[in-house]
C-alpha cells in the first residue's frame, strides 16, 4: 500500500507555478489576480478561504479578499461582482460556497465573467471542459484527482473507475473528465442498488458522498485505487468518506484525511488562476 500524498504533490506543483509566475512577471510586468468572496461567518469557510489566500502568497499570485454580512442582498452581490468583472488586475473570481439561503448561489454564479471564473461553476466553462478543449478550464477538484493519480504514475485508458456521489462540484465534472480520459465510469448515488457489487467491479474507486467511514474493505476489490474525497467532522475529529484503517490491507494506493484530496484542490485553484491570466 502506498499513500497518495496530495501535501507533498501539492507542494511541487505550487513550487512550478511560482518559477512560472515569476517568469510572467518578468516578461509582462504584472502578476496574476485572484479575487475571493465570503458571505457571513461559516468557519469552515472562513478556514478554506484563507487557505487559499495565503496559497496565492507562496506562488507569487496577488489575492484579493472581500468579506460580505449574512444579510447582504443578492442585488448588492451582484453588484460587487459587476465590479469585480471589470478590474483589469483581476483574473479568477471565487465566491466561496455555500451561501446564505436568501442568496440564489446559480444567480451568483452565472453573473461571473466565465473569462475569470477559477471554479469552472459557469455553464459556459462546464461545456468547454465538457467537449475537452485544450484551453478549457477545469474543476478544481476533479483535475485534482487527476493530477495526483497522474503524478503516481496511474493509467486512467481502459480502466474501471467508480464515483460515489454525483456533485456538480466532484461528481459530475470528474465522470467526464474521466471519460475524456478513456476509462470508463459509473457514477453512483445514495439510491443505487447493488452499491457493494458494483464498488467491487472499480480499478479505481473515487468517494464523495458525505458518508463518515461509508467504505469498508469488502466493498472493494483487491489492489484497488481509493480517492477519498470526503471530509466528515466527528467530534472533533476528521475522517472521510472511506474507512482508512479497514481498508489499508487491500488497496494499493489510497488517499489520505486530511492531506490527500484538500491540498490538491488547492493547487489547481491556483494553476488555473495561471491560466486565466495567460488567457486575457
Amino acid at each position: 500500500m502506498l499513500l497518495l500524498d496530495g501535501k507533498k504533490i501539492s507542494l511541487e506543483i505550487k513550487k512550478e507555478l511560482k518559477k512560472e509566475v515569476d517568469e510572467l512577471y518578468i516578461k509582462t510586468g504584472k502578476r496574476p489576480g485572484l479575487a475571493v468572496l465570503i458571505v457571513g461567518e461559516n468557519k469552515a469557510s472562513k478556514i478554506y478561504v484563507n487557505a487559499k489566500v495565503k496559497a496565492c502568497e507562496e506562488v507569487g499570485i496577488n489575492s484579493f479578499h472581500y468579506e460580505f454580512p449574512d444579510n447582504i442582498s443578492e442585488i448588492e452581490l451582484l453588484a460587487a461582482l459587476d465590479l469585480l468583472n471589470e478590474k483589469e488586475e483581476i483574473n479568477g473570481i471565487l465566491v466561496q460556497l455555500p451561501l446564505p439561503k436568501n442568496i440564489n448561489e446559480e444567480n451568483i454564479i452565472n453573473r461571473i465573467n466565465p473569462k475569470k471564473d477559477v471554479d469552472c461553476f459557469t455553464p459556459e466553462n462546464l461545456g468547454r471542459m465538457f467537449l475537452n478543449e485544450e484551453k478549457a478550464i477545469k474543476s478544481c477538484t476533479p483535475s485534482g484527482i487527476l493530477e495526483l493519480l497522474r503524478r503516481n504514475k496511474v493509467v486512467f485508458l481502459g480502466k474501471k473507475v467508480v464515483i460515489l456521489g454525483r456533485s456538480n462540484i466532484v461528481g459530475k465534472p470528474l465522470a467526464i473528465m474521466m471519460i475524456n480520459e478513456g476509462a470508463t465510469v459509473t457514477v453512483c448515488n445514495s439510491k443505487t442498488k447493488d452499491l457493494q457489487d458494483i464498488c467491487k467491479t472499480a480499478d479505481i474507486l473515487i468517494v464523495a458522498i458525505g458518508k463518515e467511514r461509508f467504505i469498508k474493505k469488502e466493498m472493494i476489490k483487491k489492489d484497488a485505487i481509493i480517492v477519498d474525497v470526503g471530509i466528515n467532522r466527528v467530534e472533533g475529529k476528521i475522517y472521510g468518506d472511506v474507512d482508512f484503517q479497514d481498508v489499508l490491507s487491500k488497496v494499493s494506493l489510497i488517499t489520505p484525511v486530511p492531506g490527500g484530496v484538500g491540498p490538491m484542490t488547492i493547487a489547481m485553484l491556483l494553476k488555473n488562476s495561471v491560466e486565466l491570466f495567460k488567457n486575457m
